[in-house]
């Protein structure tokens, strides 16, 4: 039977790893499952787990008391990579070949590492990605450069937004009206046939398809709370989304 300072030691390494996977995009039952599993494999037999997306409540029994921990998320991003390498922390804890401490190093590590692209190939690629957006909803080659130009200045515009106004609705509706700006001019000066096609092609790196991906899966895994928020902030931004382009459409 673990002491208190070993169960807390535990409880700690495994709300690393829910911490690290929350922030990082991933789904909440499988936040909820690793660190179960990793809390298991450690000697801890009794836990419970309770994860929202802006939230971490774990708990573990040692035979007299129960202790709970809470940790609250405040930032939320995309970083699969960090998820997959939380997961592999997690297996080899599970097989026997990672003791405690070392995977507490291996996850401090991870949460502190920069591993996302830099900045400046993120807007490329998203660039690049709204010209074949255009191509893949019919749109003609001539749309292509036009929705390349707005989609990366719409992606530049939602990050530099985003950290002069920390409120997601907002970021996102001034980079869509930024979108529709640039897409109108591009018509207006004969550069682009179709402006709906580029419109639609721009916008699409904004889209939040991470989260109603994960929304759905929480709902259909039964975490309804976490499906249902996650559900919500994916209509917000859809909506912001919306709101600018159509602001911009409504002015012409």
């Amino acid at each position: 039977m673990k002491n208190r300072e070993e169960i807390y030691e535990i409880m700690d390494a495994c709300l690393l790893a829910g911490r690290i996977m929350l922030r990082c995009g991933a789904e909440t039952y499988r936040v909820e499952d690793t660190m179960q599993r990793m809390a298991l494999a450690l000697g801890v037999q009794q836990t419970h787990s309770y994860v929202t997306p802006t939230a971490i409540m774990f708990s573990a029994e040692d035979g007299r008391s129960e202790t709970t921990r809470l940790v609250r998320i405040s930032e939320r991003t995309t970083d699969l990579k960090k998820v997959a390498l939380v997961n592999d922390v997690s297996r080899k804890i599970s097989g026997g070949t990672l003791g405690l401490e070392e995977a507490c190093r291996q996850l401090r590590e991870i949460e502190s590492a920069q591993l996302m692209f830099p900045f400046w190939v993120q807007v490329l690629a998203a660039a690049f990605a709204s010209g074949c957006f255009v191509i893949m909803f019919g749109g003609g080659w001539i749309d292509v450069l036009p929705a390349m130009i707005a989609g990366g200045a719409g992606y530049y515009s939602v990050v530099l937004f985003h950290r002069l106004i920390p409120v997601k609705f907002f970021s996102e509706f001034l980079a869509s009206v930024i979108i529709g700006l640039f897409s109108y001019l591009f018509i207006v000066f004969q550069l682009g046939n179709e402006l709906d096609k580029i419109i639609i092609g721009a916008v699409m790196p904004l889209v939040p398809g991470l989260l109603i991906t994960n929304a759905v899966r929480d709902l259909m895994a039964g975490h309804l709370v976490s499906g249902l928020s996650k559900g919500a902030e994916a209509f917000l931004t859809a909506f912001a989304i919306g709101s600018g382009i159509a602001v911009v459409l409504s002015f012409l």
